[in-house]
């Protein structure tokens, strides 16, 4: 289940020497965050690197971050530090988009205790509490882990969800109406996909409360007896929308391969304007 918590709450964890910190320093468009971790974050952070940690390089076909393999998952968290049993706490500073990412292959891999830093380092910052600079090096852990349990959908199984159930696409409206594609070879959006961007899910930085979380989700027709799931433009901010969903009350899916994949994949159907299904080319 989703989990948040504070700063003074992980502040209190990290005087006491009882948790593993991530910093997923992640952007769209600036990657590697590796120089502002250095620059500062929060004492004892590990840097994660999202491109060759928490994916793996694939083909253009496979979509822009395809999920690691287990045993290349487990490897960067015991880089991390991590033991069976940690209590892991994941910040970033950008809406938890990154930091989801981590989140979810964590407890989706077997770990318990994974949560949020409500507000990323930007509260952190705001509730006066000291930031460290430089890198972070800890012993290595021992932690297990294990395949994914839960399915993950496959462009098939998305393009079938988006005809029978509910799919959302979190990016920005202009990327999903088509007006604009910055990174993908095609603009639009897959037939029949609603769309709640990741900043729907947020007041600032931090997370709108379970009840707002369940009428936004419902707007689409998400409710607790409906199979839906979320994609994104390459398969990582989606999961932001997934911790959203947790916070509701909700089961979320993920479609992994996201636009990336679709729009990289010959003969499949593109819609583009604000109207879910209208298609008007192919890839």
């Amino acid at each position: 289940m989703a989990q948040l918590i504070t700063p003074a709450e992980l502040d209190r964890l990290v005087r006491s020497g009882s948790v593993r910190v991530l910093d997923v320093r992640y952007r769209l468009d600036r990657p590697d965050g590796s120089a502002d971790h250095l620059d500062g974050h929060v004492p004892g952070a590990v840097y994660v690197d999202m491109e060759t940690e928490l994916s793996r390089h694939g083909r253009p076909e496979d979509g822009r971050h395809p999920l690691p393999a287990t045993a290349d998952l487990e490897a960067a968290a015991r880089r991390w530090g991590i033991h069976d049993g940690d209590t892991v706490v994941i910040c970033d500073d950008d809406r938890a988009l990154g930091a989801s990412r981590a989140w979810w292959l964590l407890t989706r891999s077997g770990v318990a205790d994974v949560r949020l830093l409500d507000g990323g380092l930007r509260a952190w910052v705001a509730a006066g509490l000291p930031l460290e600079s430089g890198p972070v090096v800890p012993e290595p852990g021992d932690v297990s882990l294990t395949p994914i349990a839960e399915p993950v959908l496959s462009i098939d199984e998305a393009a079938a969800l988006a005809a029978s159930g509910v799919l959302i696409d979190v990016r920005a409206a202009e990327r999903y109406r088509g007006e604009v594609e910055p990174v993908d070879p095609i603009a639009g959006h897959i037939p029949g996909a609603a769309n709640l961007p990741t900043g729907a899910y947020m007041d600032g930085e931090r997370f709108r409360d379970a009840e707002s979380l369940r009428e936004l989700f419902g707007s689409v027709g998400i409710a607790e007896s409906v199979t839906a799931a979320a994609y994104c433009g390459s398969g990582v901010t989606a999961a932001q929308a997934v911790f959203a969903a947790e916070l509701a009350g909700l089961r979320l899916g993920i479609y992994p391969g996201s636009w990336s994949q679709w729009s990289n994949t010959p003969g499949r159907p593109i819609a583009t304007g604000a109207a879910p299904a209208e298609v008007t080319a192919s890839v």
